[in-house]
């Protein structure tokens, strides 16, 4: 359960991440017109709640038209903290749909002789292929 919402929760920053860069690089290429362009509108709806919530945690002193960029980089960094927690809950639970590449690694790993590798699989009950 907490891996799918570790999962859901970083998709979701995925989307918002992408949806602020896309809105930056139409800010630059669109210029003063950008309002008026409907991908850039559409890009403005999506990530709107992003914005907000960084002004809402954001001093005063920071002015508005940097809002933007402080947004994309809180997004960027909450994203980093999601792929690394959800590294560590698929070392503890390799079985999980989600975590079949890092598996995969595990396994070449362990058939390489890497012995960490051969004691992860075993902690989680996959039968190293060196021992079948």
């Amino acid at each position: 359960m907490a891996l799918t919402v570790i999962v859901v929760l970083k998709t979701l920053a995925e989307i918002a991440g992408l949806a602020l860069l896309g809105q930056g690089v139409l800010h630059v290429f669109a210029g003063a017109n950008r309002d008026k362009n409907f991908f850039y509108r559409i890009l403005k709806t999506v990530t709107q709640p992003v914005w907000r919530l960084t002004r809402l945690i954001t001093p005063r002193v920071i002015i508005d038209r940097h809002i933007g960029l402080l947004s994309f980089l809180l997004v960027a960094v909450a994203w980093y903290f999601l792929l690394v927690a959800q590294v560590a809950q698929c070392l503890t639970s390799l079985k999980h749909p989600v975590c079949e590449a890092l598996l995969v690694e595990y396994v070449s790993r362990c058939e390489q002789g890497n012995g960490e590798a051969c004691e992860v699989l075993r902690r989680n009950d996959v039968v190293p292929p060196v021992l079948r």
